[in-house]
């Protein structure tokens, strides 16, 4: 397999605070963070990264795993970090830990599991974007995405969201899908030992509350929290919340 590649974002925040990397959902981009950023860069010198074909991420061509995708993200981050990930990113965020457990000091997963979905579902959609674009998935992901009262709330913010998954890289797109196919860390969850926040959206359907709670009781130092009014995309159904309850976790576990 060949090496993903990834865009980081310019740092927010001051030069001198601890560094808090951020990781998109799939078929996001660092938009995803947009909302909470402000908050969390008032505390933390942040980091926000795209994945492959997706955002400035370069395009991918070969496949590739979630462990590489984690690989890339310390490889292109300097020192130690506190790492904060949603789905997908949250994904990356648990091999981070499992991988390169020396350089992420606290993590904060989010609308995420060991395991997201199943196998056949992953590899379905990979056939379906490849065949007819992600075009194909607006409609069933902003109705993933989202509660129910966000895109009358902001239209703006949403509807760039979308924007973001229909000009996503079809191949790219397809390769993180054949990626979470083959995604599954629970097993592993117990050789976890920095302090882990799994935190669940009270109205996701995806990866609802027992898969944040499988997390919070496998690591050694889990914590679980749900987001009040949020689905799969916390960030931006809640920002606010979903800023205070990781900046919270992360500064009160941190040495």
């Amino acid at each position: 397999m060949t090496a993903p590649s990834i865009a980081l974002a310019p740092a927010a925040g001051p030069a001198d605070a601890p560094t808090l990397v951020l990781g998109p959902s799939l078929g996001t981009s660092t938009l995803l963070w947009e909302a909470a950023l402000p908050a969390l860069a008032t505390r933390f010198r942040v980091l926000a990264w795209d994945l492959p074909g997706h955002g400035a991420g370069p395009v991918a061509r070969a496949p590739f795993t979630v462990g590489d995708l984690a690989d890339t993200v310390a490889d292109a981050v300097a020192g130690p970090f506190l790492y904060a990930g949603v789905s997908l990113g949250g994904a990356v965020g648990l091999e981070l830990l499992l991988r390169h457990p020396d350089r992420v000091t606290a993590a904060a997963i989010v609308a995420s599991g060991a395991r997201i979905g199943d196998e056949q579902g992953w590899r379905d959609r990979a056939a379906q974007v490849r065949a007819q674009s992600t075009s194909t998935l607006i409609v069933p992901s902003a109705q993933r995405w989202f509660a129910p009262a966000t895109m009358a709330a902001r239209p703006h913010l949403t509807g760039r969201m979308l924007h973001v998954l229909q000009d996503a890289d079809d191949e790219s797109y397809a390769l993180c899908c054949d990626a979470l196919a083959a995604f599954d860390v629970r097993d592993r969850l117990g050789s976890i030992e920095a302090p882990v926040l799994a935190a669940w959206g009270e109205l996701d359907a995806v990866t609802p509350e027992a898969s944040a709670r499988l997390i919070a009781e496998g690591v050694a130092r889990g914590t679980a929290a749900g987001i009040a009014g949020a689905s799969h995309l916390p960030p931006v159904d809640a920002p606010a919340a979903t800023a205070t309850l990781l900046a919270d976790f992360l500064e009160r576990t941190t040495p």
